[in-house]
C-alpha cells in the first residue's frame, strides 16, 4: 500500500516503523510499496523510489530488521505512467501543475487516464528500452539492499498494464495491436529483470486480471500472458483487477478476485495470489487449502491491524509465537 511520505524518492523512519510493525505482527512476507523505477514513474511526488543507488542503504535499514523479525522482505518495483504526477490522496490526487513540481507522464499512447487530465507523451521504443533497462537496475538495487522476493507492478492502469490493454494502448508499431504485441514490454522487462534477479528469489508479476470494461483487458488475456510469463521465468501471479478505465463497473465483494487466481493457477499452471476483500481468517485459510491459490496478499486489512496473523492463529487454532516484547499480551 502506497505510503505517499517520501521525499525524492527515499525511505524513512515512517516505512520502517510501517514495514516492521508487520513482520513483528507476524506476517510471511512483508511488500514494500510501489516503489518507482524512475522519478517520472512516481504516482506522486511522496511516492517510494529505487531509481539511484543512493536509495538502497534506507531499504537495508527496513530488510535486517523485517528479517530479524521472521518475515520475507519483498519489494514491488513500479512505473506509473499516465497515472503519474498527482498530488498525494489527502490533498485531492488532481495532476500536480509543471510550477508546482509537477512532470510530462508518459504512456503507450497519448490517451490520458481522466479526460481532465494531461495529455502523455507517447513513448518512442528508445525511451521504451530505457524503461526495460530501469526495471532491471531497480532489481540490482532491490537485491542489494537485501530484498528477496521482487515483485513488477503490471496493474491498476500503471505504465505496464496500459501497454497491456487496447484501451489505453493505440499503437501501430511491435508494441501495440495484436496481443502478442501488447504484451511485448511486459515480457522484455520480466526477461530484463529475471536476468538479473537470482534464480533462487522468486518473481512474482502483479496484474489487473480484467479492466471490467468491454474491449479492454480480459482474464483470458491474463490466462495467455500468465503461460509466456511463466516461460520467463516469473514464479508467481498476483491476481487484482481494474485500475485502467475511470468509468469500470467492478463487482467488488468478498474475495471477488480470487477466481481470477483460481483460473490463471489452474490454466496456466503457475502459482498464484489472491488479493481483495479478503479480511477474515478462516476466509484466508479456505482460499489456500481449497486450492483457489498459492498464497493470500493482504493490504487494506493490514493498515488496520498490524497484527492480523497473530489474532488470526487463534482464530484458526494455530500455534504461532509473538514477538517475545509482547508475551504477556498473547498469554492464555
Amino acid at each position: 500500500m502506497c505510503e505517499y511520505s517520501s521525499h525524492d524518492g527515499f525511505a524513512n523512519d515512517w516505512h520502517l516503523v510501517h514495514l516492521g510493525s508487520r513482520a513483528v505482527g507476524g506476517a510471511g512476507l512483508v511488500i514494500a510499496e510501489a516503489t518507482a523505477v524512475e522519478a517520472r514513474g512516481r504516482i506522486t511526488p511522496g511516492d517510494l523510489g529505487i531509481w539511484k543507488d543512493e536509495h538502497i542503504e534506507n531499504l537495508k535499514r527496513i530488510t535486517a530488521f523485517v528479517k530479524e523479525h521472521g518475515a520475507v522482505p519483498a519489494i514491488q518495483i513500479a512505473h506509473a505512467g499516465r497515472k503519474g504526477s498527482c498530488h498525494v490522496p489527502w490533498k485531492g490526487g488532481e495532476p500536480v501543475s509543471r510550477n508546482e513540481g509537477g512532470w510530462r507522464t508518459v504512456a503507450p499512447s497519448p490517451v490520458p487516464f481522466r479526460e481532465t487530465d494531461p495529455v502523455p507523451v507517447e513513448l518512442d521504443q528508445k525511451e521504451i528500452r530505457s524503461i526495460t533497462g530501469a526495471f532491471a537496475a531497480a532489481a540490482r538495487r532491490a537485491l542489494a539492499a537485501g530484498f528477496e522476493v521482487v515483485e513488477i507492478h503490471s496493474a491498476h492502469g500503471y505504465l505496464l498494464h496500459e501497454f497491456l490493454s487496447p484501451l489505453s494502448n493505440l499503437r501501430t508499431d511491435e508494441y501495440g495491436g495484436p496481443f502478442e504485441n501488447r504484451i511485448r514490454l511486459l515480457l522484455e522487462v520480466a526477461e530484463a529483470v529475471r536476468a538479473v534477479w537470482p534464480e533462487r528469489l522468486p518473481l512474482f508479476v502483479r496484474i489487473s486480471a480484467t479492466d471490467w470494461k468491454e474491449g479492454g483487458w480480459t482474464i483470458d488475456d491474463s490466462v495467455m500472458a500468465a503461460a509466456r510469463l511463466r516461460a520467463k521465468g516469473v514464479d508467481l501471479i498476483d491476481c487484482s483487477s481494474g485500475g485502467l478505465a475511470v468509468d469500470a463497473q467492478v463487482p467488488a465483494g468478498p474475495a471477488y478476485q480470487a477466481p481470477f487466481a483460481e483460473r490463471i493457477r489452474r490454466e496456466a499452471d503457475i502459482l498464484t495470489g489472491a488479493v481483495g476483500f479478503i479480511t477474515e481468517p478462516r476466509q484466508a485459510d479456505g482460499i489456500v487449502r481449497s486450492a483457489q491459490a498459492d498464497l493470500v496478499l493482504l493490504a487494506r486489512e493490514f493498515l488496520r491491524d498490524p497484527y492480523w496473523p497473530l489474532h488470526a492463529s487463534r482464530v484458526l487454532g494455530i500455534e504461532m509465537q509473538p514477538p517475545v516484547q509482547y508475551l504477556r499480551a498473547f498469554s492464555k
